[in-house]
């Protein structure tokens, strides 16, 4: 299952190839939203230098991409909250950073315990790439696996704050679920982002470069 593919001064065409052909289950990030949904030159310049390389079929692929899925009647995948893909659903701006919402914000984001909440066991959510596994008082386990390809960035949704792993990693979650019981394993992978990094600064993006080196977001 995976979540926002293309965007940055990265590989988003090869990127996309590798999901096309993949099979997984996919839904749309903000990003992919926005390489769809404006101009180039009303994109910003992540998004502009990813659009750029994308082709038209590639382009279709993300617009038949949903904004949320089902999987197996109770596993709901969504990229921000459920109704918003802007929106943090297990974070809440606090000055200039993030912090762990309070159980009450996150349960109300999710949405009324109507059908279809009733029969959700797990949420699979991302948007702030901060690996978490967080449970609501009425049984809900909500997973955030993390990013692959950028662990600290910086935005102005809600007001300027950085988002911040604290490491270079590539992230992603293993879940087994039998009956009622949930296992999730949240997996940290070394790889060359020292090369990765090289790529983004070649690029004319020290703010990629320095997050994927370190995962700390460049300061202005």
């Amino acid at each position: 299952m995976g979540k926002q593919f293309a965007s940055g001064p990265l590989q988003a065409a090869s990127t996309a190839d590798v999901l096309i052909e993949s099979g997984y289950i996919h839904i749309r990030g903000n990003h992919d939203r926005q390489l769809l949904d404006r101009p180039p030159e009303k994109m910003g310049p992540s998004d502009r230098a990813a659009f750029a390389q994308l082709t038209p079929a590639h382009k279709q692929w993300l617009s038949e991409l949903p904004a949320t899925a089902m999987f197996d009647g109770r596993i709901l995948l969504c990229h921000g909250t459920p109704e918003d893909d802007l929106e943090y659903l297990l974070e809440e701006v606090h000055e200039d950073r993030v912090r762990l919402a309070s159980p009450e914000l996150i349960r109300s984001r999710l949405g009324s315990a109507s059908a279809p909440l009733v029969h959700i066991q797990l949420v699979l959510c991302g948007h702030t790439h901060i690996p978490r596994v967080v449970s609501t008082r009425d049984g809900i386990c909500i997973v955030n696996p993390g990013s692959v390809g950028l662990p600290a960035y910086d935005d102005t949704h809600g007001g300027l704050h950085y988002v911040e792993t604290g490491s270079p990693h590539a992230r992603y979650a293993i879940i087994d679920g039998t009956g009622q019981s949930l296992k999730v394993d949240l997996i940290a992978v070394e790889y060359d982002w020292s090369s990765a990094a090289r790529e983004a600064a070649e690029g004319n993006r020290p703010d990629w470069a320095q997050a994927l080196a370190t995962g700390y977001a460049l300061r202005s």
